[in-house]
C-alpha cells in the first residue's frame, strides 16, 4: 500500500499551495506524507505505520517525530478502521476487543474500557473519527468522477465516503461505457468527487496496469533527504520528474 497509488500529483500541489497545520490521517503513510512534513506542512500525524517499505525509514518524519516538532496520535489498523466504521454507522464508538491490555491504551486517553451489556465482555471503545478532506489517486475514471481504484483497497473507500470535500487524481479518464463492466472493481460513484486529470499522478509511487514504481526516484529521496538536503529534493519533486531524475543520476555517478 505504501509504495502504490499514492496521490504524490495532489500533495505537490497542496505543498506549493503554501497550506499548514495540517492534521495528517492515514491508515499508512509514505512518501507522499514525509513531503508534507518535511516541508513544514504537518502538526499532528495519526497513521499506524509511516516509512517507506523496503527503501527503509521516512526520513523527515523520523527526525520531526524525534525532535518532537510534531504530534503523534498513536493509531493501530483496527483504530482507524472502527472509528472510521463508528462514523459510517452513526454511531459514537465501536468495540474493539483485541487492544485489551496493550500498551495503546496508556498513550490514547479517549480509547475507553466497556463492558457489554448481554455478555458482561470488556472491551475498548473505539471512537468515531473521519476526515474533513480525502486525497486518493486512482488509475481510472469517467467525466463524472465515477472512478475506479483497482486493487489494493486499504481504507480508500472509507476514506472517501467520510470526508466532506474529496479530491481524486486519475491516469485516465474515459467514457462511462468505457469503464470496466459489473464484476470488476467499480468502486466509487461521482456524485461528491473532485476529479483532477494528472500526468502519471502517483509518481514516484507505482499505479497499475499504468507505471510501475520509480525505485531509482525513491532511493533518491531516501539519501538525499537523509543527507541533510530536502530541501534540494523537494524543490526538485515540485519541477517535476525531470529535476528529480537529474538527483537520482548525480548519486548513481558517485556510486
Amino acid at each position: 500500500m505504501t509504495l502504490y497509488r499514492r496521490p504524490c500529483a495532489l500533495v505537490r500541489e497542496l505543498i506549493a499551495s503554501g497550506a499548514g497545520d495540517l492534521t495528517l490521517m492515514s491508515l499508512t503513510s509514505g512518501i507522499e506524507s514525509d513531503l508534507l512534513v518535511g516541508a513544514g506542512r504537518v502538526s499532528t500525524v495519526r497513521s499506524c505505520y509511516f516509512g517507506l517499505e523496503v527503501f527503509g525509514l521516512a526520513p523527515m518524519f523520523t527526525k520531526a517525530a524525534g525532535d518532537g516538532r510534531i504530534k503523534l496520535i498513536e493509531e493501530t489498523e483496527a483504530t482507524l478502521s472502527q472509528g472510521f466504521a463508528a462514523k459510517l454507522n452513526h454511531l459514537g464508538f465501536l468495540p474493539v476487543q483485541g487492544l485489551l491490555g496493550t500498551d495503546i491504551l496508556s498513550v490514547r486517553t479517549d480509547l475507553k474500557i466497556v463492558t457489554c451489556p448481554y455478555t458482561g465482555a470488556r472491551h475498548v471503545a473505539v471512537p468515531a473519527m473521519a476526515p474533513e478532506v480525502a486525497l486518493l489517486h486512482a488509475p481510472l475514471a469517467d467525466e463524472a468522477g465515477n472512478v475506479v481504484l483497482g486493487g489494493n483497497l486499504a481504507l480508500d473507500r472509507e476514506i472517501a465516503q467520510l470526508a466532506k470535500t474529496v479530491v481524486i487524481s486519475v491516469d485516465k479518464v474515459v467514457p462511462r461505457a468505457e469503464l470496466p463492466v459489473a464484476g470488476v472493481d467499480l468502486t466509487l460513484s461521482g456524485r461528491d468527487v473532485m476529479l483532477v486529470k494528472t500526468e502519471e499522478g502517483a509518481w514516484p509511487t507505482s499505479c497499475h496496469p499504468h507505471y510501475g514504481l520509480d525505485g531509482a526516484a525513491l532511493l533518491a529521496y531516501v539519501v538525499t533527504a537523509g543527507m541533510g538536503g530536502f530541501d534540494r529534493y523537494l524543490s526538485a519533486f515540485l519541477e517535476g520528474r525531470k529535476a528529480v531524475g537529474r538527483i537520482a543520476r548525480e548519486l548513481e555517478a558517485l556510486a
